[in-house]
């Protein structure tokens, strides 16, 4: 009977349902596709810095595991201790410096020589190395977002380089020019925002570290292997409130959507609780119908909202190829959870104002 209910309701009015179940549907995607944009940029930016090939990663003391927080307060010439350091087999310094420009990149300064060393060298799509002063790199995942192609002028931080080269993407950053050329760019010279360290066996890893911290007792000191595991939203600075704001806005959503739709409804349908309660409907049967018809409106939302989220990854990969959205089944189940959640607490005064409603008064609402 219920069901039978909740479905003549529906197809009645068909619009305020559509309306409603795209609003748990925007209410799911907002979730999914938040916390989907900043897991997968922490991870693919995890896996980029991982792939560089080292086995020690020295940064300033304090310094933010998020690479692009880091500034240039190393002297370069640090490198000369580190590479007396038994079983160390090279030492790559990187100067990093955030250009917003037409995007959020991160630019690596390097030497070509010591981080060939480290990192075992690029591979080559197109184009060679940096070997002249305002020469640059780019990875093919930057090149094919950008349109950008060997030979052609890029500016970045108001200075103008020249595509020397096109390298598979996986080497810590998208973008890399000569080192001395950055120092000179940024004004950062003798700088270096940190240290990549390789050891001649991944076993002396270790040891080295111990005596790295030894030499340099309030850096930071970080094996590479480890750096996924790292970078998580509570270790990056007001990364996890924004995701909590997000998400709270996105269930708040959900809540306003369902309580004005049974609001409504209630109005709507007051004449018929009137003749539900007058053949005998107790509260409770009143209160379950209505709870049940916003569960089904949820779970359409659901639906439609994890159509949406998979929608606007197939959006975000088309527009912008260096993004990553990553939809996990947990995360998928938790918006579930919140929507649904969200959904019922919206549908629970108006259940309450209708299971409340006096026949008589019902049966001669206009």
């Amino acid at each position: 009977m219920i069901g039978r209910m909740i479905v003549n309701n529906f197809a009645h009015r068909p619009i305020r349902t559509l309306v409603s179940v795209l609003g748990v549907g925007v209410e799911v995607m907002l979730v999914v596709v938040v916390v989907g944009l900043t897991s997968g940029m922490i991870q693919e930016v995890a896996k980029r810095i991982e792939g560089v090939g080292a086995d020690i990663m020295m940064q300033p003391p304090s310094a933010s595991v998020l690479l692009a927080l880091s500034s240039a307060p190393m002297p370069i010439r640090l490198r000369e201790k580190l590479e007396e350091i038994d079983r160390v087999q090279g030492v790559a310094p990187v100067l990093l410096q955030f250009d917003a420009a037409g995007g959020l990149d991160i630019i690596y300064g390097i030497e070509a020589a010591s981080f060939d060393a480290v990192s075992g060298g690029f591979v080559f799509h197109a184009g060679r190395g940096l070997e002249a002063r305002d020469d640059v790199l780019v990875d093919d995942w930057y090149a094919r977002a950008k349109r950008v192609s060997v030979g052609q002028k890029l500016k970045l931080l108001d200075h103008e380089f020249r595509v020397a080269g096109i390298v598979e993407h996986g080497k810590g950053a998208r973008v890399f020019v000569p080192l001395h050329t950055l120092q000179e760019v940024i004004g950062a010279r003798e700088k270096a925002s940190l240290f990549f360290i390789k050891c001649r066996r991944p076993g002396d890893m270790p040891i080295v570290m111990e005596k790295i911290r030894e030499i340099f007792p309030r850096y930071e000191i970080r094996p590479l292997k480890d750096y996924l595991s790292l970078m998580t939203s509570s270790n990056l600075p007001g990364l996890e409130t924004f995701v909590n704001s997000m998400i709270a806005l996105a269930v708040v959503i959900g809540f306003l959507v369902i309580f004005l739709s049974m609001y409504t409804t209630i109005l709507e349908r007051t004449r018929e609780i009137g003749v539900l309660k007058v053949l005998g409907a107790s509260r409770a049967y009143i209160t379950r119908a209505i709870l049940s018809e916003s569960a089904l409106i949820c779970l359409a939302g659901i639906a439609a909202g994890l159509g949406l989220s998979y929608l606007m990854r197939l959006l975000f990969g088309a527009l912008f190829p260096t993004l990553t959205i990553l939809i996990t089944p947990d995360w998928v189940f938790r918006a579930a959870a919140l929507a649904i959640a969200g959904g019922l607490l919206g549908a629970t005064y108006p259940a309450w104002l209708a299971s409340r409603k006096d026949p008589i008064e019902a049966l001669a609402y206009e």
